[in-house]
């Protein structure tokens, strides 16, 4: 005598979710087919942002405005001249700017969210990382510009960089990287959050105590004790640090090395915990 297991499927063939059914009879994506399905998204992100040319409006002006504004009101109080306060604003400046400009990610990221964009998604046997890697992938270009045109500013009103060409290449790009592991901490806001407005005031409440209250404007030993403790240990602080060894001086210092690790850190504890919170939302 034999026993048969009865299933759903089994017993009504006709009332089986065809869900259940792609689930199990659907790989995995390989290592290269999630790659082309992220450059997939990339690619659907540069066409969003030529379509929505506004998206660049912070990356084009916020350089040029901060930049300027602040070498020349607090050059003279700080270093006692704009040019020897420019050697210690342009990399802090780079730094904010690549906080401010990787915080829009997490709240364009809600908003199509909201827009019933990624309920779409769902419905494709693609990896569940494509559809947040990809649009940080086509970020880069901002990261990009407003690096650019923040050192092209610097040099404008009279900024020198020691390291030349080299340390120039290699501080945009440590920006650029240090901008795009920042961004998987707002994307998982972006995943968390309720509504797209929401998504950018906590963004607003994290950028402006890492960015103030770092070595990105002053120097840490003209601060009090509590607060020099504080900016020593904030992790935008060496990401400063090492942007302005590599353009002041073209040099990879240890403060270097710290700032790569840092960013290495972010992307594996948040970008794991913004694709669980995109699954879940699934």
């Amino acid at each position: 005598m034999t026993t048969r297991t009865m299933t759903p499927a089994t017993l009504n063939p006709q009332r089986v979710d065809p869900s259940t059914v792609v689930a199990r009879t659907t790989p995995r994506s390989s290592l290269q087919e999630t790659w082309v399905q992220i450059l997939a998204m990339a690619w659907r992100a540069l066409k969003k942002m030529r379509r929505k040319p506004e998206q660049f409006f912070d990356v084009l002006i916020q350089p040029l405005l901060f930049t300027a504004m602040f070498a020349f009101i607090f050059g003279g109080a700080i270093s006692g001249s704009v040019s020897n306060y420019l050697p210690v604003l342009i990399p802090g400046i780079l730094a904010q700017t690549a906080l401010t400009v990787c915080m829009a990610t997490g709240v364009q990221l809600r908003e199509d969210m909201d827009k019933g964009v990624f309920d779409r998604f769902k419905s494709l046997p693609i990896a569940r990382i494509a559809p947040l890697a990809g649009p940080m992938i086509a970020d880069l270009i901002r990261y990009g510009i407003a690096s650019v045109l923040t050192l092209a500013t610097g040099l404008f009103i009279g900024y020198r960089p020691g390291g030349g060409v080299l340390g120039c290449v290699a501080g945009v790009a440590l920006t650029m990287i240090a901008g795009w592991s920042l961004a998987w901490i707002f994307t998982w806001l972006g995943t968390m959050a309720r509504s797209a407005q929401s998504v950018q005031g906590i963004s607003m409440m994290i950028m402006f105590p890492l960015t103030f209250l770092s070595n990105a404007f002053v120097p840490a030993e003209t601060l009090p004790g509590w607060l020099e403790a504080f900016v020593k240990v904030n992790p935008v602080s060496h990401v400063v640090s090492a942007v302005r060894d590599l353009l002041n001086d073209g040099a990879v210092t240890v403060e270097v090395g710290w700032a790569v690790i840092g960013c290495v850190i972010v992307v594996l504890i948040f970008a794991p915990l913004a694709v669980r919170s995109y699954s879940r939302k699934m």
